[in-house]
């Protein structure tokens, strides 16, 4: 075993419950900015990913935000710690898993999604890997065995859990599928020493654990979904109230860069972003950027649906961590703001 190697082992719940943020918290404070323009804030502050290229990043190097610029504060190290920054104001705007959107908005915080900002598609998914040789070929195979995540109560727990409804097993037998949380760069590792008996994987990471060979896929998400928007980036309430043009600028340019991508060849798309990561400065390795495919966004212009937060507030309410008919999708998201992707 290697010593890199450790598992936490969480149970759904008491993850779900880091989600949660009071309502005083929610209502206590909103992110400062040096640019504004007359009494609307332009100049929005936002955490990014080492090593990656966000769709604002993105939006801004191409000239798609107009006045509206970005301010760096660091890096984020999850989907709900990010949106946790922007519903408490340390932040302007945060992505997450829109399960994770679902069960924070659960919780009283005053937040809106804007628009979708990643998927899963033919090109990116999350895939659950099995050994070659693995005895588990079915929904059922699974009962008992250690699935290993980046994290859990959220996107891949989630697809995990629809998996095994779909196809027959109870939720009693569910229960007896462990999921285990293992950092996305030791899961293929796990995998090959059989610490886990599943990794779920994706990306770079993905790709490089199948060109190794000695693994197969046992399920895609995009399999059981169909193509799909997985997560949204989200404001506060207050803040898209009080900053309409601001709102408008950044969820338009955001829209305008998911087509870009879409439309541009892969090779410049790379070649785009892997400019952007040494002209910040950062001293980021700048090699798994040959690795991207799409950002997976499902709709035109990343315009959301009802369907991409209905499936989570369903799976959220059925195992109880949020109450039934406490949500409804529409009053989490808005399209108002994107004047792209209408077609």
């Amino acid at each position: 075993m290697s010593a890199a190697f450790t598992t936490t082992r969480t149970s759904r719940r008491q993850f779900l419950t880091l989600l949660g943020i009071s309502a005083a918290a929610v209502s206590c404070g909103t992110a400062t900015a040096t640019g504004a323009r007359g009494d609307q804030i332009t100049s929005l502050k936002y955490q990014g990913n080492v090593g990656a290229v966000s769709l604002p990043e993105l939006a801004a190097d191409l000239g798609f935000l107009g006045d509206v610029t970005l301010d760096w504060v660091g890096n984020t190290i999850s989907g709900p710690q990010d949106i946790q920054s922007a519903a408490t104001g340390q932040t302007h705007f945060g992505g997450a898993f829109n399960g994770a959107i679902v069960k924070l908005a659960s919780s009283k915080a005053q937040i809106k999604a804007v628009t979708s900002y990643y998927g899963s598609d033919k090109d990116t998914y999350l895939g659950y890997y099995v050994l070659e040789d693995s005895p588990i070929r079915s929904p059922r195979d699974l009962i008992g065995k250690k699935v290993g995540m980046n994290t859990l109560g959220a996107h891949a727990q989630a697809l995990l859990d629809i998996y095994l409804e779909r196809n027959g097993v109870s939720k009693a037998e569910a229960a007896k599928v462990e999921a285990l949380v293992v950092p996305p760069v030791n899961t293929e590792q796990a995998l090959r020493q059989k610490q886990i008996e599943v990794g779920v994987l994706s990306g770079v990471l993905r790709d490089k654990a199948l060109a190794t060979g000695g693994i197969r896929p046992l399920f895609k998400d995009v399999e059981l979904l169909g193509p799909f928007s997985a997560g949204s980036y989200v404001m506060t309430q207050k803040f898209i109230k009080e900053n309409p043009d601001t709102v408008r600028a950044f969820t338009t340019g955001v829209a305008k860069a998911i087509d870009w991508s879409r439309a541009t060849p892969r090779e410049e798309v790379i070649a785009r972003m892997t400019e952007i990561v040494k002209k910040r400065g950062r001293n980021e390795d700048t090699s798994t950027l040959q690795y991207w495919r799409s950002y997976g966004v499902a709709e035109p212009g990343g315009r959301i649906a009802d369907k991409e937060f209905q499936l989570w507030i369903d799976w959220l309410g059925e195992r109880g961590e949020i109450k039934k008919g406490q949500l409804k999708a529409a009053d989490l998201y808005t399209n108002e703001f994107n004047a792209s992707g209408k077609g």
